[in-house]
């Protein structure tokens, strides 16, 4: 099989999953766009390095991974920069906020590392064992992780539950 072959039956094989893992992590079909073409461009220039596989999506996830970090460090640098330009513009006109529903903001409101173990175990349906692989630590490591951050966001939902109860009270 050339390599050529091979990356074809990767890209057919896992292009949906690697579709999904990052829209649900995107905010708009530009960025999942262009995660997912970052994604694919390392596993050609890669391919040697793909395992065979179910393997291989896991591999494909660590990259896209790596790649929604990139891209999530140039949106915050371009997000600090528009927010400047902002206030310089527009100093008397106040930014309104846009209320999401109790979940997502408690799950915005865990540490990254939660936010991604707990995707990977609800969105994507990896077991512990797969999540260590695709964030590169062992099965255990991984399992505490997983069961520390679902804890912690247990507590801020029943936190955000409490908040509300006592502000209807009030």
């Amino acid at each position: 099989m050339t390599q050529r072959d091979r990356f074809e039956a990767v890209y057919d094989a896992y292009y949906p999953a690697v579709y999904q893992y990052a829209a649900r992590r995107t905010g708009s079909p530009d960025d999942t766009a262009d995660v997912i073409s970052e994604t694919f461009l390392t596993a050609w220039r890669r391919i040697g390095d793909v395992p065979e596989g179910e393997e291989a999506l896991l591999w494909l996830y660590g990259v896209a991974r790596r790649v929604l970090a990139n891209h999530q460090r140039g949106d915050v640098r371009r997000a600090v920069l528009a927010e400047r330009l902002r206030a310089e513009l527009a100093a008397d006109r106040p930014v309104r906020q846009v209320e999401l529903d109790h979940v997502r903001v408690a799950f915005d409101g865990l540490p990254e590392r939660d936010r991604e173990v707990l995707a990977l175990a609800c969105w994507e349906g990896l077991t512990s064992e797969r999540i260590a692989k695709v964030v590169g630590c062992t099965a255990i490591a991984a399992r505490t992780r997983l069961r520390r951050a679902r804890k912690r966001l247990a507590a801020a939902l029943k936190g955000q539950a409490s908040l509300t109860i006592a502000r209807s009270e009030a």
